[in-house]
């Protein structure tokens, strides 16, 4: 698999715990993917906290910690890629957006997107991962909800709005609100300029 088809895999919102209890795929001795259940998983989503930095005196080599109490991976980022993530620092909250690789037995990540978050997005992928069965949703529900998450995204305008932050205003479950956002972009109603960042397409 060539790395141009690795960026058009989907961004799996996975526990980093899960990498680690996933079984690596190889081609030869080349890291192909991740096997996680049914899923093969070569590009990730995640959600954590930096506890870990180093950056080599030659600035060559970026390495970041990041863990979200379900496990710690690194992420790595080397030479003329430095520039873009300079800027995160332990304490910090991201959504890491980017591929999985192996050396020497390691799975880490390099990072296509790194961007800083509120700490409460933290709160937000815990609820998305709950397990718990979900109570019957009522139609007329499930309508409002579809209704408040395209008024929300029209108000967002130009800039957009992320998932996440749907469900940190409308304080609904957050099953819910990514099932209707999946529904509307499948439909055309709203599209996703860029990984986590919606938009309204609609005619009015």
């Amino acid at each position: 698999m060539a790395d141009g088809d690795f960026k058009r895999q989907i961004a799996y919102k996975i526990k980093i715990g899960d990498v680690f209890k996933g079984r690596p795929i190889f081609d030869g001795e080349r890291f192909n993917f991740l096997e996680i259940g049914e899923r093969k998983v070569v590009r990730v989503n995640i959600v954590a906290n930096v506890v870990e930095r180093y950056l080599s005196d030659e600035k060559h080599f970026l390495s970041l910690t990041i863990d979200d109490a379900s496990g710690q991976v690194k992420i790595k980022v080397f030479r003329e890629d430095i520039p873009r993530f300079e800027n995160i620092s332990p304490g910090d909250t991201v959504m890491a957006i980017g591929l999985l690789r192996s050396y020497n037995n390691e799975i880490y990540i390099t990072p296509e997107i790194l961007k800083q978050k509120d700490p409460r997005y933290l709160l937000v992928r815990k609820l998305e991962f709950e397990k718990e069965a979900p109570e019957p949703i009522d139609n007329n529900k499930v309508l409002a909800v579809a209704d408040q998450i395209i008024q929300k995204i029209k108000l967002a305008e130009p800039e957009g709005v992320s998932t996440e932050n749907l469900i940190l205003e409308l304080k609904e479950n957050a099953d819910l609100i990514n099932q209707e956002v999946r529904k509307a972009l499948e439909q055309g109603i709203i599209y996703e300029p860029r990984p986590g960042i919606l938009r309204y397409l609609g005619s009015d």
